[in-house]
């Protein structure tokens, strides 16, 4: 039996649906194409472990996956939610009727749970664009992808939860977010706050003068003198983000995997503090 399911590669701050095939067939072996990586071609351990685990059963037959389209490479484990659904629809363990309706990502454990993804929410503005009715992903990623309008967000635990949800058997509660609502509560809530230094004040006025006029600083001194402590309170002084560049980087934090599951928008101007014995080519590394 063929069934399709749907997930999302990421690329940069971008994605790009990605639809996963899955045919069951005489043979014994499991094949996975399309030009997965390492991480998706290990599946088939996580993905038998978590079907026995859970009280499923894999298929004793040939299963090949093909993910398309098959010239674009697949990257990560985000795919074992999206593949062990196709499986579980292919051997008739679940319905198929609401399939197409949903994009699925997830990684999964040997005992059914979910792992968080990265880039959730590049993931979600795109599968809102294709015309998707949800998106099914890991419940820490839930909030960080239900600020998208107009598109049903459902955080899992296991795949017991959506075996059930396609099944008809359990209800998913549905993520909702108010954007505007956590973008304004949020807005320019720094840990750290240039008023709180004591003193420097010439230093204070040259940053006031570049934060102002957006030009460049460079801090030389001797191990302790602030210099640090000064250029992590900058943030703080400058003009808060507009939406719209709260979104733009929610996207970056979102693909690299440094938003905690209770934040849903990044709402400062974030900063980056490299250690002073970070190597040339490092640095290189870090600007782009």
């Amino acid at each position: 039996m063929l069934v399709k399911t749907f997930g999302s590669a990421v690329f940069g701050i971008e994605a790009i649906t990605i639809t996963v095939e899955v045919n069951i067939a005489a043979g014994t072996k499991f094949f996975i194409v399309g030009l997965p990586d390492n991480a998706i071609k290990e599946s088939y351990f996580r993905i038998e472990s978590a079907l026995r685990n859970c009280g499923f059963r894999m298929p004793r037959q040939q299963v090949v996956v093909n993910m398309a389209p098959a010239d674009i490479r697949k990257e990560g484990s985000a795919y074992d939610l999206t593949i062990v659904t196709g499986v579980l629809a292919a051997s008739g363990q679940i319905e198929t009727e609401n399939l197409d309706k949903y994009l699925i990502m997830g990684e999964l454990s040997l005992d059914g749970g979910l792992q968080p993804i990265k880039g959730a929410l590049p993931i979600a503005i795109q599968a809102r664009k294709d015309g998707f009715k949800g998106f099914i992903l890991p419940k820490q990623n839930a909030r960080e992808a239900a600020i998208v309008n107009d598109l049903e967000v459902y955080g899992v635990e296991s795949i017991k939860e959506v075996a059930g949800f396609f099944n008809g058997d359990m209800q998913l509660t549905r993520e909702i977010v108010n954007t505007r609502e956590e973008f304004y509560d949020s807005l320019s809530n720094y840990d750290s706050d240039f008023s709180e230094v004591k003193g420097q004040e010439n230093i204070k006025r040259a940053l006031e003068i570049a934060a102002a006029g957006g030009h460049n600083v460079i801090l030389i001194g001797p191990p302790g003198a602030g210099k640090t402590m000064l250029a992590r309170r900058l943030p703080s002084i400058l003009p808060p983000l507009s939406l719209y560049e709260s979104l733009e980087t929610t996207k970056i934090h979102s693909v690299a995997g440094k938003l905690a599951a209770a934040d849903a928008l990044v709402t400062v101007r974030p900063f980056r503090s490299p250690h002073h014995t970070i190597s040339d080519e490092k640095v290189l590394k870090w600007k782009k």
